[in-house]
């Protein structure tokens, strides 16, 4: 099996041969598969369908009785290793949905470092260009968002969201 690095390195082949700018990572596999590289497994269908059932709960919601607000139902919780159980919000331990809250939150913190070193690397790289600056404090954007989201459902476009019980 190639490794991550290989993967990487048979990107930028891909766009040297072909000389694509914007990647349809469908067209690289397609690309390697034709010069022999070697297919991965595919998953099971006990795997297949399990993952289906983590995207059926991530995506699962409910409206507050007590703050009128949506919420995610199941949430993700580490267990051994690279594992996760998932724990519905209501049924959920204060360290279950602790441990919950730090992972997403360090997500956010992860994401947060990513977008600030690609953003730093682009100014850099165009410093005759206006430089992108994007804050990292999201509470007023979120204050916004919430803002909005209770004013589409007082306009009766409630998201979808199922009423809790």
């Amino acid at each position: 099996m190639a490794s991550r690095a290989e993967r990487q390195r048979f990107i930028r082949h891909y766009k040297d041969v072909t000389g694509e700018r914007e990647v349809d990572m469908h067209k690289v596999a397609e690309f390697a598969q034709a010069m022999g590289w070697k297919m991965p497994t595919p998953q099971s269908a006990v795997d297949m369908l399990a993952t289906q059932f983590v995207d059926a709960a991530r995506d699962e919601t409910k409206r507050s009785s007590k703050t009128g607000r949506p919420y995610r139902v199941y949430h993700a919780v580490p267990a051994q290793g690279n594992l996760f159980v998932y724990v519905d919000i209501d049924e959920a331990t204060r360290p279950q949905m602790l441990k919950s809250s730090v992972q997403r939150r360090e997500q956010m913190v992860s994401d947060g470092v990513n977008l600030t070193d690609d953003t730093d690397h682009w100014n850099a790289m165009n410093p005759d260009k206006e430089p992108i600056q994007l804050p990292m404090d999201l509470t007023l954007d979120i204050q916004i968002r919430k803002a909005a989201d209770e004013q589409d459902d007082d306009e009766g476009s409630g998201g979808g969201a199922a009423e809790a019980a």
